[in-house]
């Protein structure tokens, strides 16, 4: 058996556990996988699944992982707002049911990540008894599925930590993630020109944290034998206006020879009384859908007070982001994903720029 500190780190293919495994030296690593494998060094994978009872480990392997257990990381969860509640649930909340059953057994600590946004679920569209319209996917099932599972690691008993990232993006300097998170398509729209408007006020703060940031914070509890409390990894005051965020993103894109038209921000009550009979509605009906379910997601911004920020505050952690840092990490982001675009847009870019 390792003589090292054993860490059980759920969620490792995801955008914050594939960046948070390097930054874990010094732990005696073991990722719960369920269908891909592992790609850091020293990191032991083993096979299984949280919505099954005793996570699919055979009775052998179960109590080899529950002794070799000190601490427990679970960034396991369900973030994609189509799944619906049934399979939201199955994941992130009795998933986390059994992650705290084996801590338990264990005796282990506990660092839970959740998200920023359980601060919001006032804002959903269903909160607010909006119209959905045609959305068939919202951010309701996922929040709710959010707070049940904190309310499980507060009632746990379990020593646990509680952390709560906002938006995350690529990387501060690379601008690179592993997977695409909401904002990417909505830069990935910008920059194809298919986001004439946006159902947000332009004062709308938008919070983002880079993800090697978010990375470093979460590495820093563990390293710190997790603290209790609840520590939120965001921008906090550094979050930029809407309106803000959409120009370094129109100004990378001019930079990189790939110009953009800005969006005109309007009001939702706006939208639903003009935009929608004149613009909307006559669009086929995916991309309809497609503009109802951002709708249901920047609902989530509109007239939502600043997040708190642990940035700073963490021992051994990352400093407190500035309105720069926030400006560079979405420069970076935007690069990346420009870099992705299909060739007809650059080669269409190009072909403007030389008859201008």
């Amino acid at each position: 058996m390792p003589d090292r500190p054993g860490l059980l780190v759920t969620g490792a293919t995801g955008v914050l556990g594939k960046a948070l495994l390097p930054l874990l030296d010094g732990h005696d690593v073991v990722a719960l996988m369920h269908r891909a494998d592992v790609d850091s060094a020293g990191v032991t994978a083993v096979r299984g699944d949280l919505t099954r009872p005793r996570l699919c480990l055979d009775d052998v392997g179960y109590r080899e992982l529950v002794a070799r257990t000190t601490t427990v990381v679970h960034s396991a969860a369900i973030t994609d707002f189509g799944v619906g509640e049934p399979g939201t649930s199955a994941l992130n909340v009795d998933g986390t049911r059994r992650v705290l059953d084996l801590a338990a057994e264990a005796g282990a600590r506990v660092l839970y990540v959740s998200t920023a946004f359980i601060a919001r679920t006032g804002l959903t569209a269903e909160a607010r008894g909006a119209s959905m319209w045609e959305a068939e996917s919202s951010p309701e099932p996922y929040l709710a599925s959010k707070r049940r599972a904190e309310a499980l690691v507060a009632g746990s008993g379990l020593p646990a930590t509680i952390a709560r990232p906002s938006v995350v993006i690529g990387d501060s300097l690379t601008g690179a993630v592993s997977r695409w998170q909401g904002l990417h398509w909505v830069i990935r729209a910008l920059l194809r020109n298919s986001m004439p408007i946006v159902p947000l006020s332009p004062t709308a703060p938008l919070d983002v944290v880079p993800v090697d940031v978010a990375a470093q914070a979460l590495a820093a509890l563990v390293d710190a034998d997790l603290p209790s409390g609840e520590f939120w990894l965001t921008a906090g005051s550094a979050a930029h206006p809407a309106a803000d965020l959409a120009d370094t993103c129109l100004r990378t894109a001019e930079r990189l020879g790939l110009p953009a038209d800005p969006p005109r921000f309007v009001s939702r009550d706006m939208v639903e009384r003009l935009f929608r009979p004149v613009f909307i509605d006559p669009l086929p009906r995916r991309d309809r859908r497609r503009f109802d379910e951002f709708m249901a997601m920047s609902a989530l911004f509109d007239g939502a007070p600043t997040f708190p920020t642990s940035l700073g505050a963490i021992p051994g952690g990352p400093p407190a982001l500035t309105r720069q840092c926030v400006d560079a990490a979405v420069a970076a982001t935007v690069a990346d994903v420009a870099s992705r675009l299909p060739a007809s847009r650059r080669a269409a870019a190009e072909a403007a720029e030389e008859a201008a």
